[in-house]
């Protein structure tokens, strides 16, 4: 019998299992190598998510030096996961950069939203009206989660 991928610790079912062992420096190195074998550097990204230190969401930050846009994307994503402060600069550097993928843009606008910090809300503000419907969107959906988490709402959920 054949098993099934486990949910992480975040509440997702990851495309590859995070690596159990190991050290930050390695994984990054390996994540930020484009000769290294996609499914691996896809290990590399939940071990460091699962991590959690600011030097492993600095070390997630340098696979935005990746040739695949599939990488960097799942990069965006995590760093939304882990919601650490540390990663704010270079999302919104990602979010900002015009050559970008659009995807991988849109996944840095909904990890600053799912990062919580309401200081980033003007920046957001900025691509509301984004000629991309889905840098748009996504940014109006991070401004709206930052609102919401202001809300008496919120205060009320237990997330």
């Amino acid at each position: 019998m054949t098993g099934k991928p486990k949910v992480s610790q975040f509440g997702s079912v990851d495309p590859a299992p995070p690596l159990r062992s190991g050290e930050v420096a390695d994984w990054e190195q390996s994540l930020t190598d484009d000769d290294t074998p996609m499914f691996q550097r896809m290990r590399n990204v939940f071990a460091l998510r699962n991590k959690g230190t600011d030097e492993a969401c600095l070390a997630l930050c340098s696979g935005f030096q990746s040739k695949s846009a599939l990488l960097r994307h799942e990069v965006a994503y995590v760093l939304g996961q882990m919601q650490n402060e540390a990663a704010i600069p270079t999302l919104v550097e990602v979010l900002g950069d015009e050559n970008e993928h659009v995807m991988v843009r849109h996944e840095a606008a909904e990890a600053l939203g799912a990062i919580g910090n309401y200081e980033i809300k003007p920046i957001l503000e900025n691509y509301v009206d984004h000629p991309l419907p889905e840098i748009a969107e996504s940014c109006e959906v991070a401004i709206d989660l930052l609102d919401w988490c202001k809300s008496k709402e919120y205060q009320e959920v237990d997330c």
